[in-house]
């Protein structure tokens, strides 16, 4: 069996979204005396609002109405602040300048919009290493419904067996593993409290091992 091809997630796993996202909204809360359990957020981390809603649950929280939209856009403005001028995560850029060196398909499996990921990829100079971009604009369900991946596969040319899956999140792992992809787990400032226990591998970043000794570890598994 040969690794053909690597499917990477973007928030959390390219660059770190997800703890700016998480401190806002706790912010918010601490302005109502309440507070957002990681437990809770956590359903939302590499899917949707539809798996949780932070509104939502502030709403049940203090047991009134508010203002959906403008704590929305708070904290949007929030979060964008605090992942102003911020870099990829380690090890990032090596495994996509690796991966082209060996010849390898590159493709992106995202919940997020189309436009953000895009963004973003384009501030920190990553889009032209990918062959493939798949958004929940594209595909849904979103994570941890296997579509996102099996959709990147297909626009790759690639069965399941010939990838590599690079996933933060529980959501993300359990995607991967749904779609049959071998799937390493990087976890970030945040993932690291919860349980990605059920990925393949676990790295505690991209820095640790590199691409040829993943590759070489996964091809003699099979």
């Amino acid at each position: 069996m040969t690794i053909r091809g690597l499917i990477f997630d973007f928030d959390g796993l390219i660059l770190d979204t997800e703890w700016p996202e998480y401190q806002a909204w706790m912010e918010i809360y601490q302005e109502f005396g309440v507070d957002l359990p990681l437990q809770e957020y956590a359903r939302c981390l590499g899917s949707t609002y539809q798996a949780f809603h932070p509104v939502e649950f502030l709403e049940s929280l203090v047991n009134q109405k508010l203002d959906g939209a403008a704590l929305l856009k708070r904290q949007v403005a929030r979060s964008n602040h605090l992942l102003a001028d911020s870099k990829a995560l380690p090890g990032v850029q090596t495994y996509l300048d690796d991966a082209k060196i060996f010849g390898m398909k590159l493709a992106i499996a995202s919940s997020s919009d189309r436009s953000w990921v895009m963004r973003n990829l384009d501030g920190l100079g990553l889009t032209g290493y990918f062959d493939a971009i798949r958004t929940i604009d594209e595909v849904k369900p979103a994570k941890p419904h296997p579509n996102l991946y099996l959709a990147a596969l297909n626009v790759l040319g690639l069965e399941p067996h010939e990838a590599i899956a690079f996933e933060d999140s529980p959501n993300g792992i359990t995607a991967a593993r749904a779609a049959q992809i071998y799937v390493v787990a990087v976890p970030n400032r945040l993932s690291s409290m919860l349980d990605t226990s059920h990925a393949n591998r676990c790295l505690p970043s991209l820095e640790s091992l590199s691409l040829k000794e993943l590759i070489g570890e996964v091809e003699n598994q099979n």
